[in-house]
């Protein structure tokens, strides 16, 4: 019996030649088969150096259990997704690392349909087999075949959620942080021209390249957004979009390399959706609320609170039959792309809405930060996280409107609100802090659960 620790929450993930080899990776191709009775599988990977033999070591296993192997070849996670739904593969396997260190892979998994894995039920079960090996006899009949070519079909279900005489000329710098975002924008990029879009695009960072030679493409970390927001003010664009590594999720920049904080887009797109669909469901995490649930209010909708993660969120919106769901963390969640997350589709409705308003990304943003400020995330590392929640909890509890327990806690005052958090993987707690219109009460409440959480900190 093996212990697989590359097998996390929702996906897997681990050092390369320690948590995760060749051999593990063909143990998990034939775990995912036997657990699913899978007879045809999307298989896509991202342009890490261990990526290429890791899916090759995947498809082995799938081979090996009779599958109908569908490659895809170098692609994005949500092409994965698309594929797996569109070609009606019984699940889809993306080896990629995102945004973790050079030294990192994984996998993203889903069912029939791009459907979430059931983290206990299904997952759970794939890592005991695949630690086991426990595995039914191979079978002989499986098969590989080349289906890049389902990329037109992604292009255009992608390129369909924009109205393009409703765009206006717009230049946007695109930052794909030589991830796999470059060759699937392209596609796209040629499609919208060949439709009239007057869309000018500045490329950086674009060819895919496995060493990362500018660094890891994770823009959410602020230590990496000023070279893109330097190169949107150089290039004078009107707009500047930067992906993470598999590009599941998109970063925005006005046109002064301002970073958009992910909340105020959540809200653009809802209003959006809800402009052309009133009534809809939009689904939101519970990190940062107060402007969404005034944006989905104003346009005659209902929010759906969910539980912070991609699992969570996707099985919410097929509860509910939500148009759109979002999270603080960039990840936004369509149900006409098989309510799959995409960092393909929000920069085009961020356009297509710049150019139904004439007004600037920054002019769209500024009256909903004005009006519901937020800290962005704050991460403390602490010696007891337990204890420092408790202590949060008894000091603030009694004087707030409501408590929730969904993803740490929230407590909700009169004027302000806040979030915290512990992580799962590390003794830090998170914590986001939001107002009504008064950005000196968000500093307020910051420097107070700050206070707090200090007798609890790290060594």
């Amino acid at each position: 019996m093996q212990n697989l620790s590359c097998f996390k929450a929702y996906d897997i993930r681990g050092r390369v030649g320690v948590d995760l080899d060749p051999a593990i990776a063909t143990r998990i191709g034939r775990a995912f088969c036997q657990v699913l009775s899978a007879r045809r599988v999307v298989v896509g990977r991202d342009c890490r150096e261990s990526s290429t033999p890791l899916a090759e070591a995947l498809i082995e296993g799938l081979l090996a259990s009779g599958v109908e192997v569908l490659d895809i070849g170098l692609a994005g996670t949500e092409e994965m997704y698309h594929a797996t739904h569109h070609l009606a593969a019984d699940g889809g396997i993306e080896v990629t690392a995102s945004h973790n260190p050079i030294d990192y892979n994984g996998m993203k998994l889903v069912g029939a349909n791009a459907t979430p894995i059931d983290p206990e039920k299904t997952l759970g079960v794939m890592r005991k087999l695949a630690e086991s090996g426990d595995f039914s006899a191979p079978v002989s009949g499986g098969v590989r075949r080349d289906a890049s070519a389902v990329r037109a079909a992604y292009v255009q279900t992608v390129v369909s959620f924009v109205e393009t005489e409703a765009l206006r000329p717009l230049t946007i710098l695109v930052n794909a942080g030589n991830g796999v975002a470059g060759p699937a924008f392209d596609a796209v990029a040629a499609a919208l021209q060949a439709r009239g879009a007057p869309l000018r695009f500045v490329r950086m960072h674009h060819d895919p390249d496995g060493t990362f030679p500018n660094g890891i493409p994770n823009p959410l970390l602020p230590e990496n957004q000023p070279i893109t927001a330097d190169a949107v003010r150089a290039h004078g664009a009107d707009m500047g979009v930067a992906w993470d590594g598999d590009f599941d999720r998109c970063f925005f920049f006005d046109a002064a390399g301002r970073f958009v904080d992910g909340e105020y887009i959540l809200g653009l797109l809802a209003a959006a959706f809800l402009e052309k669909h009133p009534g809809e469901q939009i689904v939101h995490d519970p990190r940062v609320v107060l402007n969404t649930l005034d944006v989905v209010a104003r346009g005659g909708g209902r929010a759906v609170l969910s539980a912070t993660g991609h699992v969570f969120i996707k099985q919410k919106m097929r509860e509910t039959g939500a148009i759109y769901g979002g999270e603080m963390s960039a990840h936004h969640y369509f149900r006409d792309f098989a309510y799959c997350d995409s960092g393909m589709i929000p920069w085009l409705l961020v356009a297509e809405l710049m150019g139904r308003t004439g007004a600037s990304l920054a002019d769209l943003v500024a009256e909903r930060r004005a009006r519901f400020p937020s800290s962005g995330e704050i991460n403390f590392r602490l010696s007891d996280p337990t204890a420092a929640m408790a202590a949060v909890r008894a000091a603030y509890a009694p004087e707030a409107l409501t408590v929730e327990d969904m993803d740490g806690m929230s407590l909700t005052f009169a004027d302000w609100r806040f979030n915290l958090r512990a992580s799962n993987t590390e003794p830090v707690v998170r914590l986001n802090v939001e107002a009504k219109g008064d950005a000196a009460r968000v500093a307020e409440g910051v420097a107070g659960v700050r206070a707090v959480l200090a007798r609890f900190a790290a060594g």
